[in-house]
C-alpha cells in the first residue's frame, strides 16, 4: 500500500471541498464559448478578456491537483488501479463521443488499417500502460512526488523526438543548448528525488500530525522500498506518456479529427484495460463501486481531467499557443504539495523539493528552447510587421506558438488528458 497517510477527509465535506474546482471549469468553458460568439462585435482589449487564459489555466491546475488528491485517497482505501483506469476511460468515452459524432461528422477522415493500428497502440500506451503505471506509482509514493516526476514529460518527449528524427539538434545554437541542458537537468532532478529523500519539511498545519506518526525502523525500511518502486513506475509511466504524444503527432498528420481521435483512443483504451484487469484482478469484488470516493475518483478523472480539461486547453491553445499552456504545469505541483500536506498529512522531503526545483528549471529551459526555435522559423517565413503595431506583434507570437509541437500537461491529468 506504500507509505501510510492520515486522512482528514470524511462525509460530505470531502466531496464539497474537492468538487469545488469542477464548477469553476464548467464556468470557464461556458465563458469561453460566450466570448467566441462575441468575437468581432466587442474588442478583446478589456482586462477581463486578457485575464481569461490565465484564469482558465490556473483553474485547470486546481482541477488536476484535485484529481491527484482524490485518486490517492481512493487507492489508499483499497480501490484497484486497474479498475479505476477502466471506469475512468469508460466515462471519458461517454462524455467525449457525442461531441465528436456531432461536431466532426463532416470532417472525420476514413480509418485505414494503418491508422487503426496507430490508434490501437495509442490506446495501449496512454490509457493502459501510462495510466496503470502512474496510478501504481502514485499508490507507492505521494501526489506531490508524482506531479514533480510528470514535469519531466517535455524533456523525455524531446529526447524521443530526436531519436525519431522529428527534432534536429544543432549545438551551435543557444536554443538547442537550452533544450539539451533542460533535459539533463530534469533527469538529474528525477534521479535526486528517487535516490535521496533527506529530512522531512514540516508545514505549519502538519507538525502535530507528523509528530504522532510511527517511526519504527522496519516500517521505515519498507516505506523506502515502496518509494523506490513507486519512483521507477512513475518514470516508466512518463516514458510511455512521451511515446504516446510522439505517436499522436504522427497520427494527427493523417487523422486530423482531434475529438474523434480522443474518443476512439479512450474507447480502445477502455477495452484494452478491461482485458488487462481480467488478467490482473481475479476477485469479482474488485469491480464493485458505490456512491463513495471510488466513484468520485473515476468520475472526476474521466469528466474533468479527460474531457473538460481537454476542451479548455484547446480553447486556450488557440489563443495563446501550446507553450503558454505547458508553462503552468509546475503550478499543479505546488498546489498538490499544499493540498496533500493539509488534507493527507503528506510528508515533504528535502530531496523532493531540491529535485522538483531542478525538474522545473529543466522544464522551462526546454520550453524556452522550443519557443525560440519556432520563433526563428516564423521570422524566416512571415514578413516583418508594421512598426508600432503592438497587437500585430502579440498575434504573431501566438501564431508562432500554435505551430509548435504541443508538449502537453499531465494525461493523468489530460490528461488531457494520468492529477
Amino acid at each position: 500500500m506504500g507509505p501510510c497517510y492520515h486522512f482528514h477527509l470524511g462525509g460530505t465535506s470531502s466531496f464539497s471541498v474537492l468538487l469545488y474546482y469542477h464548477p469553476s471549469l464548467i464556468f470557464l468553458v461556458l465563458s469561453y464559448r460566450k466570448e467566441k460568439k462575441m468575437e468581432g462585435q466587442v474588442g478583446c482589449g478589456s482586462f477581463l478578456q486578457r485575464c481569461k487564459p490565465y484564469i482558465a489555466m490556473i483553474s485547470l491546475q486546481f482541477g488536476y491537483a484535485g484529481m491527484n488528491i482524490i485518486t490517492k485517497v481512493s487507492l489508499n482505501r483499497g480501490m484497484s488501479h486497474y479498475v479505476l483506469v477502466v471506469y475512468r476511460h469508460a466515462i471519458a468515452t461517454a462524455v467525449i463521443a457525442p461531441f465528436a459524432l456531432v461536431l466532426e461528422r463532416k470532417v472525420r477522415p476514413k480509418i485505414t488499417f494503418t491508422i487503426f493500428m496507430q490508434l490501437f497502440v495509442l490506446g495501449l500506451l496512454g490509457p493502459v500502460i501510462d495510466q496503470n503505471l502512474y496510478y501504481a506509482g502514485l499508490k507507492f509514493t505521494s501526489p506531490t512526488f508524482s506531479c514533480a516526476i510528470s514535469n519531466m514529460l517535455p524533456a523525455m518527449t524531446f529526447v524521443m523526438a530526436v531519436l525519431c528524427r522529428m527534432e534536429k539538434v544543432d549545438f551551435k545554437k543557444v536554443r538547442c543548448q537550452a533544450k539539451v541542458f533542460g533535459t539533463i537537468v530534469a533527469v538529474a532532478g528525477a534521479m535526486l528525488m528517487t535516490l535521496y529523500k533527506g529530512h522531512v519539511i514540516n508545514m505549519i498545519w502538519s507538525v502535530d500530525t507528523h509528530a504522532h506518526t510511527s517511526s519504527a525502523p522496519e516500517a521505515t525500511s519498507s516505506t523506502d522500498k515502496d518509494w523506490l518502486k513507486g519512483s521507477i513506475l512513475l518514470i516508466l509511466a512518463t516514458l510511455a506518456w512521451a511515446a504516446f504524444f510522439i505517436l499522436q503527432a504522427v497520427t494527427l498528420r493523417k487523422y486530423t479529427a482531434q475529438l474523434s481521435l480522443t474518443a476512439i483512443v479512450c474507447f480502445l483504451g477502455t477495452l484494452q484495460s478491461i482485458a488487462v484487469t481480467f488478467v490482473m484482478e481475479h476477485k469479482p469484488s474488485a469491480w464493485t463501486i458505490g456512491w463513495d470516493m471510488n466513484l468520485l475518483a473515476a468520475a472526476y478523472a474521466g469528466i474533468v481531467s479527460s474531457s473538460i480539461a481537454y476542451y479548455v486547453q484547446g480553447l486556450v491553445m488557440q489563443k495563446r499557443g501550446p507553450v503558454f499552456v505547458t508553462a503552468f504545469s509546475p503550478l499543479m505541483m505546488i498546489i498538490v504539495a499544499i493540498m496533500g500536506s493539509f488534507i493527507l498529512a503528506e510528508k515533504i522531503y528535502v530531496g523532493g523539493v531540491l529535485g522538483a526545483i531542478l525538474i522545473v528549471v529543466g522544464l522551462y529551459a526546454v520550453l524556452w528552447g522550443k519557443y525560440k526555435e519556432y520563433k526563428e522559423k516564423e521570422v524566416e517565413t512571415i514578413p516583418e510587421p508594421i512598426k508600432g503595431s503592438g497587437e500585430t506583434n502579440e498575434a504573431l507570437d501566438i501564431e508562432m506558438q500554435k505551430n509548435a509541437i504541443t508538449v502537453p500537461v499531465p494525461l493523468h491529468s489530460m490528461e488531457t488528458p494520468k492529477a
